[in-house]
């Protein structure tokens, strides 16, 4: 089916999506200081250490425009902007060089992951290091087909370890405040609370935030899953509510389906990170078609994670066979071997993907974003012009 603005309807869906009550893009400005099949039949093998990826064709065509709806800013990090920021700022990092950087991101699971991850932060210290790597991030996303990105931000991350709230809040959002005029791509910021640390840390860093009158437009729940269920931020989440800002939660990655109910009933949140784990209960993914839920999938951190063993494996293609509202995102993508043009083109040379879905999950982004109705009319006429 396609609808009225050209493009393919999210499964499920009629000629008019329903519409959300969604803020315009954020311009504010920062607080003050107060895929070719020939790859399908003989993949890459992927070993138990390093997954590997296919070569992929260069595409015919320019990369679709999308919404990154997954995507988090200090997952953006490059082992270059690491290493000039630890200079700049003075601090010894515990590579000797890029190639000892790069060797370690061999991950075994989530956890892994995370230990290389916070450690790398340590070189954003000032509003001009959290500018710069969200400045790297929109180019490249630029390039990737990306016109509208919201993008989360951890900031217990920052503040635990002496940085101020007002130093990565605005290091950001001074840049997301002309993403539009500089990159064409329209932006809002999440604010990304941590699983693993108590609901009480979560609540005061919120409470800072809406002091600020910080440029956030939601929060999100992310780090580490298991162990870490969504009963633990009830509070968090319904005085995010209260205080009018969308609701997002990672859920069903390496957790199970009942974390990704539970985000759903207790969080109420009207989107899910990831939720791979949907398929293994289909009166959920019954749920999550009927009600069009948004499920942001990472197809390439997945597999470097070790939710799934290799891209080959991946339940993509069952969710859109199911009819499940999903989006194709890149998590962080300096960790994970690629931006989200890299992920469908892995998903194409690997999987098989059709154009049609391709199309179609680019569509869902769009209308699964917090941007306003006007903006994603404008994006889904881009879209459907693309003559794709």
């Amino acid at each position: 089916m396609e609808t009225n603005d050209g493009v393919p309807a999210a499964a499920g869906a009629g000629p008019d999506s329903p519409a959300s009550d969604s803020p315009a893009q954020n311009n504010t400005p920062p607080v003050s200081a107060a895929q070719d099949n020939t790859a399908q039949d003989n993949p890459a093998p992927a070993t138990p250490e390093v997954p590997e990826f296919a070569e992929v064709p260069e595409e015919v065509h320019g990369p679709l425009p999308v919404a990154e709806l997954h995507l988090h800013i200090e997952g953006t990090l490059e082992p270059e902007l690491i290493f000039a920021l630890a200079e700049r700022n003075g601090i010894q990092l515990p590579y000797a060089d890029l190639d000892e950087l790069r060797s370690r991101y061999e991950f075994t699971d989530l956890q892994s992951f995370l230990d290389l991850y916070y450690a790398n932060m340590a070189v954003l210290q000032t509003e001009q290091d959290f500018a710069d790597m969200t400045r790297a991030y929109l180019s490249r996303a630029a390039l990737a087909g990306v016109r509208h990105a919201e993008i989360m931000l951890d900031p217990q991350a920052h503040v635990s370890r002496g940085v101020a709230l007002e130093t990565c809040v605005n290091g950001v959002a001074s840049v997301l405040a002309v993403s539009e005029q500089e990159f064409g791509i329209s932006t809002l910021l999440i604010a990304a609370f941590l699983r693993d640390l108590s609901e009480d840390s979560a609540l005061e860093v919120l409470e800072q935030l809406l002091a600020l009158n910080a440029p956030i437009a939601g929060i999100g729940l992310d780090s580490a899953e298991v162990g870490n269920p969504s009963a633990k931020f009830q509070r968090l989440f319904a005085r995010a509510k209260d205080a009018g800002l969308h609701r997002i939660a990672h859920a069903g990655e390496e957790g199970p389906p009942s974390y990704i109910i539970d985000a759903l009933d207790l969080l109420d949140v009207e989107r899910i990170d990831h939720g791979i784990r949907c398929m293994e209960d289909p009166e959920l993914v019954e749920r999550l078609v009927h009600e069009l839920m948004p499920l942001t999938v990472c197809p390439l951190s997945n597999v470097r994670l070790r939710a799934v063993d290799t891209l080959k494996e991946h339940p993509l293609p069952a969710m859109l066979a199911a009819g499940l509202n999903v989006s194709v995102n890149s998590d962080d993508p300096a960790y994970f071997g690629g931006y989200v043009d890299d992920n469908f083109a892995q998903l194409k040379s690997v999987i098989g993907l059709s154009e049609f879905d391709c199309v179609r999950m680019a569509a869902n982004s769009i209308r699964s974003s917090f941007a306003s109705e006007e903006r994603k009319t404008e994006l889904l006429a881009e879209l459907a012009a693309s003559g794709r």
